[in-house]
């Protein structure tokens, strides 16, 4: 009679957890339209890990390479582990998850995200670490991460943290419970249309430039790993027009990278060698890339990739070619989409979806 109760009890608990592991997954935000950047980190599980570059940091990577230009140009295979305002120790922690899976040739990090010194807003730290499996390095990052309103507890169990959205539970929420759409390029969030540059922003005037000690802590941590895992390090600074660079930044950067023996690439300074053009490659006005300025950025870059750290070329890797022949078209069909809605409707409907329409 008691193993009887003993099993009813287990049967009971795992249809309680069944119940609100498909709860949590319910109320979860989908990010399958609008804020689509969202789903970026959740992908990477999805795919082969058999990088030779590993892009890390914010929208200055996601939306401005793209790696299937590296392999077209190139046979270089990469993957872009960003997200929306990526805090350096969140860039850090998915590096050090990311090691756990693959080995790259090489590490890519961008250098805007010195700018933050201490965890900013809960809304962005989401988007960087709700999509990391559960592991000791997510552990690591959500405690780096959290504002003095967090708690852990909700990162851990975000159930408590979205209970709330039952009120704003849409149809998508049911249709990509388990499973959402192909929405990325190894990490590339594509953007097709054109807002040119009309004013160059000025950088206003800050009280302090040093760079802080938690960023150059992380930044060593960056070093350190990557010197103990025998993996190339570069620095680089899209040539986004804003957030504003300044050349008080920019020194640091320099001696930090000659002081550690690095390679440090500022495309701000290489704007027209690259061939970009700010009336045709921005699709925000100078903020980022559209898909265009991401594929001259790419080319430009992996020029220097193949040159310096001499990345084999492997596009007769018969099982790879298959696999990035599938990546190339779907790259290019969405890309025709967007052209073509750009064309039809004036505005990209795949990214914003009905009920930013109406």
């Amino acid at each position: 009679m008691g193993k009887k109760r003993l099993f009813i009890s287990l049967v009971l608990v795992c249809i309680l957890l069944g119940n609100l592991f498909l709860l949590q997954k319910l109320l979860m935000p989908k990010h399958v339209f609008g804020t689509i950047e969202g789903s970026l980190i959740e992908d990477y599980y999805s795919v082969e890990k058999d990088n030779d570059v590993i892009f890390i940091g914010d929208c200055e990577v996601y939306e401005n390479f793209s790696p299937i230009t590296l392999w077209e140009e190139y046979g270089i295979t990469s993957y872009i582990r960003g997200s929306a305002q990526q805090l350096i120790w969140q860039s850090y922690y998915l590096l050090e998850e990311t090691l756990k899976y693959e080995k790259p040739e090489v590490v890519v990090f961008n250098v805007l995200a010195m700018k933050y010194d201490e965890p900013q807003k809960e809304a962005y730290n989401r988007m960087s670490l709700d999509g990391m499996k559960m592991s000791l390095p997510k552990l690591k990052s959500i405690r780096a991460s959290m504002t003095e309103d967090e708690n852990l507890i909700d990162y851990l169990f975000p159930l408590l943290r979205y209970h709330s959205r039952w009120s704003e539970i849409k149809k998508e929420d049911f249709q990509y419970l388990f499973e959402k759409d192909d929405m990325f390029h190894n990490g590339y969030y594509m953007r097709a249309d054109v807002k040119p540059v009309d004013t160059i922003p000025k950088g206003k005037k800050l009280p302090n430039y040093e760079f802080g000690e938690n960023a150059y802590y992380y930044l060593d941590k960056i070093v350190e790993l990557t010197k103990e895992k025998d993996i190339e390090l570069v620095l680089i600074k899209a040539p986004s027009l804003y957030p504003y660079w300044y050349d008080e930044w920019e020194v640091q950067i320099e001696e930090y990278a000659k002081a550690h023996d690095l390679e440090y690439i500022n495309y701000l300074e290489l704007i027209d060698e690259v061939g970009i053009d700010f009336n045709q490659d921005t699709y925000d006005a100078g903020l980022h890339l559209n898909v265009s300025g991401a594929e001259k950025l790419a080319y430009h870059f992996g020029d220097f990739l193949r040159r310096t750290y001499q990345l084999e070329d492997r596009r007769n890797d018969e099982r790879l070619s298959k696999i990035w022949d599938k990546k190339i078209d779907f790259y290019y069909s969405m890309k025709d989409k967007q052209i073509r809605e750009l064309e039809e409707y004036g505005y990209l409907k795949s990214l914003v979806g009905e009920t930013q329409n109406n």
